[in-house]
């Protein structure tokens, strides 16, 4: 009798959401390959019954994850590149978010080392091309053709990607918050021109 009112319980209070969540900080920290039923049921104080409540399998937990992630993604994209009506204060905000929504960016750098996972190669894909449509829009709209202005979106998501890959790699110092705010403004002094 107890053990069904703890199963009601982990029922009623975790949803499905809770899993993708705890998935998606599990894939930041660990990779993909972390992504185990037991060990997230261990990580969440809940029994496995509870993931099965809301998923059929780990693949079924995995694709909720990775859509849960690219919707937010999206959004957030939507927020530094697409609510901004000036082109250079929108890709200012592209790099300055890079500092913002942690988990967001760790996802995806913990993504880009399992490009080759099936789940992850067109999600990569369906992400790089709708950031780099936003970028190479924001320099169109600041008079560069469209030649020029694929190459500067090139340039800076490969700037971008770069920083993140150098960070989760630990290839490069930690940054106190001034210096990352001065390497921002480097960052975008150099490749955004001025007014």
């Amino acid at each position: 009798m107890a053990q069904t009112a703890v199963k009601k319980k982990e029922r009623s209070t975790l949803s499905a959401g809770d899993w993708e969540q705890q998935a998606l900080v599990l894939i930041a920290e660990k990779g993909i390959r972390a992504v185990a039923i037991e060990s997230l049921a261990k990580r969440m104080g809940v029994t496995k019954g509870s993931f099965y409540w809301h998923f059929s399998n780990r693949d079924a937990l995995l694709e909720q994850s990775l859509l849960r992630w690219e919707k937010h993604d999206e959004a957030n994209l939507q927020m530094s590149l697409g609510a901004i009506s000036d082109p250079r204060d929108r890709l200012r905000s592209f790099f300055r978010r890079t500092g913002r929504e942690k988990l967001t960016h760790n996802v995806y750098s913990s993504l880009l080392t399992a490009a080759d996972h099936p789940m992850v190669e067109p999600l990569l894909e369906r992400v790089a091309v709708r950031r780099m449509r936003h970028i190479e829009t924001a320099f169109g709209e600041i008079g560069f053709d469209p030649g020029e202005a694929s190459h500067r979106a090139r340039l800076t998501y490969s700037t971008y990607l770069g920083f993140l890959q150098l960070q989760r790699q630990n290839q490069a110092p930690n940054l106190s918050s001034g210096e990352f705010e001065a390497y921002m403004t480097h960052v975008i002094a150099t490749l955004i021109p001025g007014k």
